[in-house]
């Protein structure tokens, strides 16, 4: 563990120096408890559901919407850790960050082989969707684990959540049960509309964390925004966004289906 991190013993702790958060032993504190926190469970939970919800609406049966399920659900613990990993540094500023890594409960390379275990567990998952969805889906976390290491602090930050979001239609149009399933190219207004949607979970996403991000000097597209309307118009703009989004791809999806 750094240093700068470990627990100060009372008898030996400087006076001048603030005090580091303590560890306690509970149950909130068990490894398997953190991995989970460490993984953005909501946000995890929440894509793996509508796209779950997206399949089991365009016709699929319940054994390929809980095969959906589990693929997103381990791409999005991968991308979670990750995220968590690279911005270890920058959240241990502000102690308590709510991180377990950062706060220093977790361990980097228990995440890291959590991460690994995840990947090992995740190629698998895709491969059962069929190749080519394998191939849209796993290509979607590779653009959100470099999305956490580029632009996040640019004004092209919304840039890899659009493209992520925008593969998940594909990864679900191709997709069906067992390796060797072909399915059929996705609608392009669906497509449009599912990148429209990773630009407005973008900003959703963005949001709890704005001022600390202007305290580092990032100065990404939800931030430039909310200097100029404020964090409460952005709220309203970005949910309305999202809605009117989720509505144009319910009827896109009613009149023409997720694939042509």
């Amino acid at each position: 563990m750094s240093p700068t991190l470990r627990q100060r013993q009372p008898d030996t702790a400087d006076p001048g120096q603030p005090r580091l958060p303590e560890r306690r032993r509970s149950l909130a504190h068990t490894t398997p408890v953190l991995l989970v926190r460490a993984a953005h469970p909501r946000q995890a939970v929440l894509t793996a559901t509508g796209l779950a919800v997206a399949a089991a609406l365009s016709g699929r049966p319940g054994r390929e919407v809980l095969l959906v399920l589990a693929t997103v659900l381990a791409g999005q613990a991968v991308l979670g850790w990750h995220n968590d990993l690279v911005d270890r540094i920058r959240d241990a500023r502000r102690l308590p960050s709510g991180k377990p890594i950062a706060d220093g409960y977790l361990e980097p390379g228990t995440a890291w082989f959590a991460l690994t275990c995840a990947v090992l567990l995740l190629v698998p998952l895709a491969v059962m969707n069929g190749i080519t969805a394998a191939c849209f889906y796993l290509g979607s976390v590779a653009v959100g684990l470099i999305g956490n290491v580029m632009l996040r602090g640019s004004v092209l930050s919304w840039l890899p959540w659009a493209v992520s979001f925008g593969l998940y239609p594909a990864f679900l149009s191709y997709g069906g049960w067992g390796g060797q399933t072909v399915g059929v190219p996705p609608e392009p207004a669906m497509v449009a509309l599912a990148a429209a949607l990773g630009v407005g979970a973008h900003v959703l996403c963005a949001l709890p964390g704005l001022v600390a991000d202007h305290e580092d000097g990032l100065r990404h597209l939800p931030l430039r925004i909310a200097l100029r309307t404020g964090a409460t118009k952005l709220l309203v703009l970005a949910l309305t966004w999202t809605v009117l989004t989720v509505v144009g791809m319910l009827l896109v999806g009613n009149s023409v289906g997720l694939g042509r």
